[in-house]
């Protein structure tokens, strides 16, 4: 993956170095190490120049970065990839639901990785999989994918300091859940489980939920929730917390679960979810880069629009 970034230095920025000029920009440390090592990669008015030496004004700085290694355990796979967006800089991606972001034991060909790198492997360019906001294997919808180290970076450091706002929908069994409000609940893990997690006030990480209930019917709830933390499995946690799981949570709501092992064989109720019922459905980020207002949305997936259909004769047409 090759990228060029070219800078137009100020008379504000004079005298400073080139490193501490990149790290302003966003460039963490590791990645003016890895720079060093790519021949010719920082050149001022087109001359090859140490990371020392001092910006002038009107200076023309280029980056010129090159990264040679695709990610060597992920086997480019042609699997379905729908792309909402992609510049030089990042890929956004509308993740189906059964498709897992990475490979793991048991899923090594079928994944979010795999159908990226098979992308770029069509195309012969070295490919890094680098997920910005990763999303559980059944939960769908938007996920953002850096495309080289130096938006990884960036990208990273967003989301750790809430720069990316995220908003889901879901639908929950409804048990008088207050038509909006915030849950303050840290989490943790689940004692004897490496995958459960639960809240836990003395232990736990901090975690909130911002919710809007959007409309309710026999018994289930559509609901817009925000985060305002990343916890592992937090908007489940959270829900199954305000007695609300989501519907389909084989997880944290077993009940429907158990119901679906009982039919027979290659029988379905369109009336149940077969996976947790949550769905990326918007991102809003400043370009890591040029630092431009992005703004990316995702209608309801199929099979949540027909659940909402079938038992609360009720649609969302809002994410078109």
């Amino acid at each position: 993956m090759k990228r060029t970034f070219t800078y137009q230095i100020t008379s504000a920025d004079a005298g400073h170095s080139i490193e501490r000029f990149l790290k302003e920009q966003g460039f963490s440390g590791q990645n003016i190490i890895d720079l060093k090592k790519m021949p010719e990669s920082i050149l001022v008015n087109n001359v090859w120049e140490h990371m020392n030496y001092r910006l002038q004004p009107l200076d023309t700085l280029k980056v010129c970065m090159e990264e040679t290694e695709s990610s060597q355990k992920i086997i480019p796979v042609h699997l379905p990839l729908d792309i909402v967006y992609e510049d030089e800089d990042l890929l956004v991606v509308n993740k189906p639901a059964d498709m897992p972001i990475h490979p793991s034991m048991g899923n090594y060909e079928n994944t979010l990785a795999n159908a990226v790198a098979w992308h770029y492997h069509t195309q012969d360019i070295p490919f890094v999989f680098r997920c910005v906001n990763r999303l559980d294997r059944n939960t769908s919808g938007l996920t953002i994918i850096a495309k080289h180290m130096v938006s990884a970076n960036i990208l990273s450091q967003m989301v750790a300091e809430r720069d990316i706002h995220r908003e889901y929908l879901a639908i929950v069994q409804d048990k008088y859940l207050p038509d909006m409000g915030i849950v303050y609940a840290p989490i943790g893990r689940k004692e004897g489980s490496t995958i459960e997690r639960m809240v836990d006030f003395i232990n736990g990480d901090r975690a909130i939920t911002q919710y809007q209930v959007l409309g309710r019917e026999n018994g289930y709830a559509l609901v817009a929730l925000q985060l305002e933390t990343g916890r592992t499995h937090q908007i489940r946690v959270h829900m199954k917390y305000m007695k609300c799981p989501l519907v389909g949570d084989s997880l944290y709501n077993p009940k429907e679960a158990s119901y679906l092992s009982t039919l027979p064989e290659g029988e379905t109720d369109t009336r149940i979810l077969k996976r947790q019922a949550l769905h990326s459905a918007k991102l809003e980020f400043n370009h890591p880069i040029t630092k431009e207002p992005l703004c990316f949305t995702q209608k309801l997936p199929e099979d949540m629009t027909e659940f909402l259909i079938q038992n609360m004769s009720f649609t969302y047409e809002e994410y078109k």
